[in-house]
């Protein structure tokens, strides 16, 4: 077997989109997770690809942007890589206006978006009734629709890179002698470990949990945000429901009394929901660093290693641009890593 250029520890969203941006510029890839791909956070139910706010734009949100504007092609050459569907699509998301000045926030919004989204996307208010039945309830009768939004299933997704990189000759192994340069995209074990070695906290972990319900919406639909809840319809039959942000946890994968309360709350802004089975209770460690943006690059000290981690909740939808530019870094030399995403932000 040849020697690789890059070795990738960690198959989830980032090691997985970055394996597959290097194969397509014809590097050696091997990847290394002893859990197997989207074993981690990566192998969730949710799948919100969602914007930031487009107001107080920054360079996390410009980034955002653009890969979200990447997805749908990004996506669709992993799909006809490799065959399987990671279950994208750009449907757009709901959500209710429940006050006179959530509306007037929402219009001011309408205004910075169509600067802000290059015209590649809306944000805009429209009556609630153009989307019955499938639209949460909303107190003035308005809801924001953005075209931006989009959805996939995170392990149909994980399935798919993997997938398109067996094609190439790429496959997820157990464990294996690291050769070449070295990305570490480990998650939440990922940013324990680098906080160790450099004694300074450089992230943390988040717990999420989140349910599965047999409902199906429709293929095109809209994902929705209600309540503080994101509701995904996936394109198997199937919706997704989440989820809890637990800052303090003994077990990182046991479900409890939280997710029940996140179904309750649910089928309350979405009464079409109440007679849905629970197909599956879901939790998981999500991996957060220290600036709350993706922690892209160089790993300190340690020539010929690299770090991508810290996706949180953002992950799916900053994936595409991510593997990009650390695919440029790795491979080129060429740094396109923007401020507040570099390792030395978390330091």
């Amino acid at each position: 077997m040849a020697m690789a250029d890059i070795t990738i520890r960690g198959a989830g969203a980032f090691g997985l989109s970055i394996a597959w941006a290097c194969v397509q510029r014809g590097a050696r890839v091997q990847v290394i997770d002893p859990y197997g791909a989207g074993a981690g956070s990566s192998g969730g139910l949710v799948g919100a690809l969602a914007p930031h706010v487009p107001e107080n734009w920054n360079p996390k949100k410009q980034f955002q942007l653009e890969s979200l504007l990447m997805a749908e092609e990004f996506w669709g050459q992993v799909e006809d890589a490799g065959g399987v569907s990671p279950g994208y699509g750009r449907t757009g998301r709901l959500q209710p206006l429940n006050d006179d000045r959530a509306v007037a926030l929402a219009r001011q919004r309408e205004i910075t978006a169509a600067q802000l989204w290059q015209g590649e996307a809306e944000w805009k208010v429209c009556a609630a009734a153009d989307f019955a039945p499938w639209c949460p309830p909303s107190a003035t009768g308005l809801v924001v629709f953005d075209s931006l939004s989009g959805r996939m299933h995170p392990r149909r997704a994980c399935a798919a890179l993997v997938a398109s990189l067996a094609v190439r000759g790429v496959s997820v192994t157990a464990d294996a002698a690291e050769q070449g340069q070295v990305l570490h995209a480990t998650g939440y074990a990922g940013l324990q470990e680098l906080s160790q070695t450099l004694d300074r906290p450089v992230g943390n972990g988040v717990k999420g949990q989140a349910a599965l319900l047999r409902y199906d919406a429709g293929a095109t639909v809209p994902q929705l945000y209600a309540d503080g809840l994101h509701l995904i319809p996936h394109t198997d039959g199937s919706l997704a429901i989440g989820s809890t942000s637990e800052r303090n946890f003994d077990d990182p994968t046991s479900t409890d009394e939280q997710i029940e309360e996140v179904i309750r709350r649910a089928t309350t802004v979405m009464p079409l929901l109440r007679d849905a089975a629970v197909l599956e209770r879901w939790a998981g460690v999500r991996p957060r660093a220290k600036s709350r943006a993706p922690m892209l690059g160089s790993w300190p000290d340690r020539p010929g290693h690299f770090i991508a981690n810290g996706g949180f909740k953002i992950g799916f939808g900053m994936a595409p641009k991510i593997a990009g530019v650390m695919a440029d870094l790795m491979l080129e030399g060429v740094n396109a890593i923007p401020a507040g995403f570099s390792v030395s932000d978390n330091l």
